[in-house]
């Protein structure tokens, strides 16, 4: 494993983040790992070199949270680990259990901090967009949260780049913590990041954690054009399917499939090989459900694609609408 700096902050991670969506319980969804399942794979992901740990609040209503915080303080020293959470998604029924307005955000996060057994946050992420809070309000809490000790580090997920841009610069104007890193939708059958954001986190110095890396399993080569997919996470996967699934996406599938072939690889290892090629990825935030899944992850961070290939994997994108955020 190779550790690399999360954007221009000091902080050291490792270049592939294990997400831990995968992990809660089966109510939120089927194909979600119980504690059971869950923690034989996190005790590999230590195993392997992997120190950065990616979850949020929303992923089994707080159940994601629980299996990490218990399994990371049986398995690692709490200095030893990067653990990134979330904040925004609905947590109850009231109007106040969502969102970005300091009231939330103060409840959300001493929520998040029992759930995961630690009395700090590496990295505390938006989740999205508030369009109901004004982006001022949760700056200025994000930054109390910093200066109390109770976050260290504060990132942003997907939303569009002047909404990016604007907080990074009413943070600079007010003198408030700066956002550190964009886990922005990213992956080889969704590429319109590249035309706004990642430029912008180029420009200024913001790491790149792109999710769903391998497009929700769509890269793994095992959908079909007739049907969702064998799995059982394919099966029943509604959001992937609004996602994906043009007939654009199932070409770049196919020259996925072809060079893995090629390579004696996986495809899910020339996905993730790809995305680590460019300049301002720091990690991608990796989904696992089986042990070989986790293993050939972090195998891919040794994987480089020549020019050709890249350009063979890159040639049949076709534009896509927004896709991830509102």
């Amino acid at each position: 494993m190779r550790y690399v700096t999360l954007g221009r902050s000091g902080l050291k991670v490792s270049e592939i983040c294990l997400g831990t969506m995968t992990f809660g319980n089966k109510q939120w969804n089927e194909w979600v790992l119980s504690e059971e399942e869950s923690r034989p794979l996190i005790r590999r992901a230590l195993e392997l070199g992997i120190n950065f740990f990616d979850t949020a609040d929303v992923y089994s209503r707080g159940g994601s949270e629980q299996i990490l915080g218990k399994a990371l303080r049986d398995f690692a020293p709490r200095d030893q680990v990067v653990i990134a959470t979330k904040v925004n998604g609905p947590m109850g029924a009231g109007p106040n259990d969502r969102g970005l307005s300091r009231k939330h955000v103060l409840d959300a996060v001493n929520a998040s901090l029992r759930r995961l057994e630690t009395d700090y946050i590496d990295l505390y992420q938006i989740h999205r967009w508030d369009y109901e809070t004004a982006i001022e309000e949760t700056l200025d809490v994000l930054h109390d949260l910093v200066k109390s000790g109770k976050v260290r580090y504060v990132g942003a997920s997907s939303m569009f780049a002047w909404q990016f841009a604007k907080s990074l610069y009413l943070a600079d104007q007010h003198g408030w913590t700066r956002f550190v890193a964009m886990q922005n939708h990213y992956n080889l059958v969704y590429r319109e990041e590249e035309r706004e954001m990642i430029p912008l986190c180029l420009a200024e110095g913001i790491g790149i954690l792109p999710w769903s890396p391998m497009a929700r399993g769509f890269l793994a080569g095992n959908r079909s054009r007739q049907g969702w997919g064998q799995t059982l996470r394919a099966k029943t996967d509604d959001y992937a399917h609004r996602l994906y699934y043009a007939d654009s996406d199932f070409q770049v599938a196919e020259r996925v499939m072809e060079i893995a072939r090629e390579r004696s690889l996986a495809p899910t290892q020339i996905a993730l090989a790809w995305l680590l090629a460019h300049p301002g990825v720091t990690a991608p935030v990796i989904g696992v459900t089986r042990m070989e899944h986790l293993e050939q992850g972090v195998a891919a961070v040794g994987i480089r694609l020549d020019e050709a290939e890249c350009r063979r994997l890159e040639e049949p994108y076709r534009p896509h609408p927004v896709l991830g955020h509102p």
